[in-house]
């Protein structure tokens, strides 16, 4: 089979390589998947680089979501048990962990839906508690992660404002759904929040950025409100203040999604229930902006890795070069 795989640490563009080789053998307790679609994650930039908590070893295959199809004909949803990751033609998964794909959704959308809107809906809910009526801020909200978070707080009937960089995903943010848009790079963020607020903050705060994200978010966060903190897209860690939390009694709330996979299971299969329930009535839809097929998958990396995209972007193996939608 062909699969993309990184022998040495670097830029994705770089580091990765298209290559024949052996279907993968599945281990004890997983199953091998053929590759309907992968999605493309930030982590998978990350370990290309060698950066991410998870460092499998060289060489490996990224690509940590699909929508595959079991041996038996099934259509399903997996992280892919790394090394043998998404971006390639057959993958291997742990049989306890396969979710049905919603039949609502396309391969493509499938696959974008398990990681980024189980994030945002253990942010949102088990996390910060989202509540109809309340105000919701969203940093990169055009991005995969940002994107799932809008939707999902406008399922959950709260108000949204979605902070973006640049014009075009300005107007993704706002076909979305978002109340308000703020380009960061237009605008100030900070007084643009208030205005938008009548001066009383966000109750929320959804921030997959970090950096000067967060610190902006400790200036325009509400009285009892919650910062979830869910990544550093911009590669600067933030250091809070816990004396400001204080004074201005508001919580920093921490998720790492995939702790729940170990702590708490049940509670992974009850969120996917949630989210095939809400795809089935078209309250979320995942934004697939770009399909390519395999031999496209390191550039999208790459672009992904930039900041440039919005939404998701799928690799479809059955998709020839050039093919691409």
């Amino acid at each position: 089979m062909q699969a993309w795989q990184v022998h040495q640490n670097g830029e994705p563009a770089e580091a990765m390589r298209l290559v024949e080789v052996d279907r993968p053998t599945p281990g004890d307790g997983q199953v091998l998947l053929k590759v309907r679609a992968a999605n493309i994650n930030f982590p998978d930039a990350l370990m290309c680089r060698g950066q991410y908590q998870v460092r499998p070893p060289l060489p490996f295959t990224p690509g940590v979501e699909i929508c595959g199809e079991t041996e038996d004909g099934r259509r399903v949803i997996a992280n892919p048990a790394l090394p043998h990751g998404g971006f390639a033609e057959y993958a291997v998964a742990d049989a306890a962990a396969l979710l049905p794909a919603p039949e609502a959704l396309d391969d493509a959308e499938a696959a974008a839906l398990h990681i980024g809107y189980q994030t945002g809906w253990f942010g949102l809910h088990r996390r910060a508690r989202l509540e109809a009526g309340e105000t919701l801020l969203v940093h990169a909200a055009a991005g995969g992660v940002g994107s799932a978070a809008v939707q999902l707080g406008k399922a959950a009937g709260a108000r949204i404002i979605g902070v973006v960089g640049g014009a075009d995903k300005a107007r993704v943010a706002r076909d979305l759904g978002c109340d308000v848009v703020i380009d960061r790079r237009a605008e100030d963020v900070i007084g643009a929040v208030k205005e938008a607020t009548g001066g009383r903050g966000a109750d929320v705060i959804y921030d997959p950025v970090g950096g000067e994200a967060y610190t902006q978010s400790t200036k325009v966060v509400a009285f009892e409100g919650r910062i979830v903190v869910v990544g550093f897209a911009s590669g600067s860690i933030p250091s809070p203040a816990l004396n400001h939390a204080l004074v201005k009694n508001y919580g920093v709330l921490g998720l790492h999604w995939g702790l729940y996979n170990t702590k708490n299971p049940k509670l992974v299969l009850h969120c996917h229930e949630q989210l095939t329930e809400l795809a089935a009535r078209g309250a979320i839809k995942p934004l697939v902006s770009e399909r390519v097929p395999l031999g496209e998958a390191a550039a999208a990396v790459q672009r992904v890795a930039d900041g440039v995209t919005t939404g998701r972007i799928a690799v479809v193996p059955t998709l020839e070069n050039g093919a691409a939608a």
